[in-house]
């Protein structure tokens, strides 16, 4: 019996049908040919090729192995896709950093107690891509017309602040951390755009996914929205694949990941010790505190974003050529998101009903420190 023949024939059995039983016949064929090893895992990279040229990228691989089945299965693809990506060069920027990550959280993986479990796991894996919908492709946002330069080290100094201000125990020193980093943020957004209209690069809106994990997603969702919209950017979530494609230009759309990311953290923070504080009250939370918490924190860090973008574009009104570019850029993103999601519709943010975790999530928002865009000198 050849090695093909082997890989084939369990394929065929397991993963054009549901059954558990379907998965048994599939996983005995090979467990009992050892030499079908290197042909599955060959099977394997060509479902990871396909998934690209679904529009998925390797992020969003991992996300839904995740989201879908086990730490093993995840282990699984992430060594599929780094010997795929051992293969061919990275497309874009955005693809070459989800590989760093993965490579930098790789390890080796761990098979099961048997040749038959480890089969097993495989055979879900694969089931679970071969069902992968297809995307809508994500563009790099460059500028067609000239190179784009290499990240900057304000990028570097941006990621460094918010790290620290996220792992502080001192809420003084992380307002201060995050100020600066939206600061330098604001200043790095104004410079590309205006770069990009003084030397008329073509620069053009693209997109990003980025992942909006359970629980409460819906809540998480919302505040992903504000941060985008406060920097220019329009967010589109998926609820059932686990995350947002954000569309904008380049220097926003880093602006929202590093922000969102950050935010998140400290809204978790905030809440852990929120629920400490009610404990300690002799008043047990749940879900619903949670829940509340969250949808609080984004509707009100959704005000002081949209307040503090008024207050900065009233800075530059009547000055200078930065409104004409903000208002072409926000058309050119308007535009994209029209083209990528026609049929997009909206959603309600359910489970709000603790009053208790509203309060103090709004509260939470308050003490989250964000500013304006500067002042152009």
């Amino acid at each position: 019996m050849s090695t093909t023949t082997t890989v084939d024939r369990a394929l065929r059995a397991a993963l054009y049908d549901d059954t558990d039983s379907a998965l048994d016949t599939g996983a005995s064929l090979l467990a009992a040919d050892p030499a079908a090893d290197g042909e599955l895992a060959r099977r394997g990279q060509e479902f990871v090729a396909t998934a690209w040229r679904r529009g998925w990228q390797p992020a969003d691989v991992v996300r839904f192995v995740r989201r879908a089945l086990d730490e093993a299965h995840v282990r699984l693809v992430v060594q599929l896709i780094l010997g795929d990506a051992d293969r061919r060069p990275a497309p874009t920027p955005r693809w070459a950093a989800q590989l760093k990550e993965l490579r930098e959280l790789d390890g080796e993986p761990q098979r099961g107690p048997d040749r038959f479990s480890h089969a097993t796991a495989v055979l879900e894996l694969y089931r679970l891509l071969l069902r992968l919908p297809a995307l809508e492709p994500l563009d790099e946002a460059r500028p067609s017309a000239a190179p784009r330069r290499p990240e900057s080290r304000m990028l570097t100094r941006i990621r460094a602040l918010l790290a620290k201000a996220e792992a502080t125990g001192y809420p003084e020193e992380a307002e201060a951390l995050s100020a600066k980093a939206q600061e330098l943020m604001a200043r790095h957004s104004i410079d590309e755009a205006l770069l990009a209209a003084r030397t008329h690069t073509g620069d053009a809106p693209g997109a990003c996914r980025i992942g909006v994990d359970p629980p409460y997603e819906t809540a998480k969702a919302v505040l992903l929205d504000a941060v985008a919209a406060a920097n220019r950017c329009r967010a589109v979530w998926h609820d059932a694949l686990g995350f947002s494609t954000v569309v904008g230009f380049e220097p926003d759309l880093e602006a929202v990941e590093l922000l969102y990311t950050s935010l998140l953290v400290q809204a978790t923070t905030a809440m852990t010790k929120a629920e400490a504080a009610q404990r300690k009250g002799g008043r047990r939370r749940t879900k619903t505190f949670r829940q509340s918490f969250l949808a609080a924190y984004a509707h009100r860090i959704g005000d002081r974003l949209r307040t503090a973008a008024e207050e900065a574009e009233g800075q530059v009104t009547g000055g200078g050529e930065l409104l004409p570019v903000l208002a072409a850029r926000d058309v050119a993103v308007a535009d994209r998101v029209e083209e990528m999601f026609p049929d997009t519709v909206t959603t309600r943010l359910r489970g709000v009903s603790d009053v208790a975790g509203w309060e103090q999530g709004a509260a939470a928002a308050d003490r989250a420190q964000v500013t304006g865009r500067p002042r152009l000198p």
